[in-house]
C-alpha cells in the first residue's frame, strides 16, 4: 500500500495543473499521487495531442501566480486581437489588446508542448509521483481516508481523491456521480492551417449557417482551426483532399487572412455538453472535463477547469483537515455561479449561432453591432472572453 495526502486521476492539462498547483501552495509539504494512463511525451497521448487551446487573460494570471506560466510562456502565442463576424451578414464585434490596455487577450499553446514541460516540472517534484501507464479500476471510501486500485494491481491509499481523468471519467462512475448530457449535433474539425497573410497575433470566430469556425494564431504564422458542422457535413469535410479542403474553408471564413495555402493533419470528434450537477463528495473532488465538457465556442471550457483546479488547490492547502467535509463545501460553493454561469452562456452561444432562421439571424447580428458600438455591452462576454470571474 502507497500513502499519500491527495491522489489524482488523470495527469493531463487539468491533472497536471492540480499537482503542481498542490505542489506549489504547499510548498512541497503535500504528497501526491498522479495516476495516468499514457506517457506524457507519447504521440497518441489524448490530453496532450495536436491540438491547441487559448488560454485566457485570466488564466495567464492564475498560471503566473502558481509559478507555472514562466515554463508555459516560451512556447505560447499572444493574441492581440479577436474578430467575431456572422457570415454574410453585416454584424460584428471586434477586442483589441491596445483598447484594454494589456500585453495579450490571451495565449495559443500546443497541448503537446505543454505535456512536455509539465512532465519535466513534475519530475523535478519530490513531493509528486507519477504512476503511468496506470488507471483506477475501483474506489472505495472510509471516512478518513480513501483507496484506489490501479489496473497493475498496486493500492494507493490518501486523505482525498481527485478526479480528473476525462469526460467519461471511471472515478465518477465508481462513486455514483451522475453526468448529464446534451449532444449539439455538431462534430468540430481539427486541423492546423497557414495563410497567405500574417497573422499578426489575430484570433478568428466567424459564424456561419452550419456552425462557427474559429481560428487561434500560433507560431511560425500557422493557425488553428475548429470547425463545427453537422456530423454529415464534417464526414465530408474529412474525406476532402488538402487542396479541396482549404477550398471550402475558404468559402465558410472569406479572405481576411487571404488565401489558405497549407493544412496540416486533420481530426474530427463529437461535440457534447456533458456535466456533473454535484463537483464534490465524500473525500472527492472533480475537475476539467470530469466536471463539465463544453463546446469550443467562445473557448470557455479550459479555462473554467483551471479556475476550479486553483479554487480547489486553495481550498485544499487551507488549515483544516485535509479533505474535509468544510474545505469541499467551499470548494463546490465558490465554484457554483461561475460553472453554472460559463455552461449556461456557452450553451445559449451555441443555440444562437447556429441556427439560420431569419429572427435569431438578424437578433445576432443586431447584438453584435450594438456590443462593437456600446461598451457597457461589451463587458460581461469579455470578462467572460478574458477570463477575469470570480472564483
Amino acid at each position: 500500500m502507497h500513502c499519500f495526502d491527495v491522489i489524482i486521476a488523470g495527469g493531463a492539462m487539468a491533472g497536471a495543473t492540480l499537482a503542481l498547483a498542490l505542489d506549489k501552495l504547499s510548498h512541497g509539504r503535500l504528497s501526491v499521487a498522479v495516476v495516468e494512463a499514457y506517457q506524457p511525451d507519447h504521440d497518441q497521448h489524448p490530453g496532450f495531442d495536436a491540438r491547441s487551446i487559448a488560454l485566457s487573460h485570466g488564466t495567464v494570471q492564475i498560471l503566473t501566480s502558481l509559478g507555472l506560466w514562466q515554463t508555459i510562456a516560451p512556447v505560447a502565442s499572444p493574441i492581440s486581437h479577436i474578430h467575431v463576424s456572422d457570415r454574410g451578414h453585416a454584424g460584428m464585434t471586434d477586442i483589441s489588446k491596445d483598447t484594454l490596455a494589456i500585453d495579450a487577450l490571451g495565449y495559443v499553446v500546443e497541448l503537446a508542448d505543454v505535456g512536455r514541460l509539465y512532465a519535466g516540472l513534475i519530475e523535478q517534484s519530490t513531493a509528486i509521483r507519477l504512476f503511468c501507464p496506470s488507471s483506477v479500476t475501483s474506489v472505495v471510501r472510509q471516512h478518513n481516508q480513501v483507496e484506489v486500485t490501479l489496473n497493475s494491481g498496486e493500492h494507493l491509499q490518501a486523505k482525498m481523491l481527485v478526479a480528473a481523468d476525462g469526460a467519461v471519467s471511471t472515478c465518477c462512475e465508481q462513486v455514483g456521480m451522475a453526468l448529464a448530457e446534451h449532444d449539439f449535433g455538431q462534430v468540430a474539425v481539427i486541423a492546423n492551417v497557414v495563410a497567405s497573410e500574417a497573422h499578426q497575433g489575430r484570433a478568428f470566430e466567424r459564424f456561419t449557417e452550419h456552425g462557427p469556425v474559429a481560428l487561434l494564431p500560433m507560431r511560425d504564422n500557422r493557425l488553428s482551426l475548429v470547425w463545427c458542422l453537422p456530423p454529415q457535413l464534417a464526414e465530408q469535410v474529412m474525406a476532402l483532399d488538402d487542396a479541396a479542403f482549404m477550398a471550402q474553408l475558404q468559402q465558410a471564413f472569406g479572405w481576411r487572412l487571404g488565401a489558405f495555402v497549407k493544412a496540416g493533419k486533420r481530426s474530427a470528434y463529437p461535440l457534447l455538453l456533458r456535466h456533473r450537477e454535484q463537483n464534490v463528495s465524500h473525500r472527492f473532488a472533480i475537475v476539467g472535463n470530469a466536471a463539465q465538457t463544453l463546446h469550443p465556442i467562445a473557448g470557455q471550457g479550459f479555462n473554467l477547469g483551471i479556475r476550479d483546479v486553483a479554487s480547489l488547490a486553495e481550498e485544499l492547502t487551507r488549515g483544516d483537515e485535509l479533505g474535509c467535509y468544510a474545505q469541499l463545501h467551499r470548494f463546490s460553493q465558490r465554484r457554483a455561479a461561475d460553472r453554472q454561469h460559463t455552461i449556461t452562456l456557452t450553451s445559449a452561444l451555441v443555440h444562437l449561432f447556429s441556427n439560420d432562421l431569419l429572427a435569431l439571424r438578424i437578433g445576432r447580428n443586431l447584438g453584435l453591432a450594438a456590443m462593437d458600438n456600446l461598451p457597457l455591452l461589451k463587458s460581461p462576454l469579455l470578462r467572460r472572453t478574458l477570463g477575469v470571474v470570480n472564483r
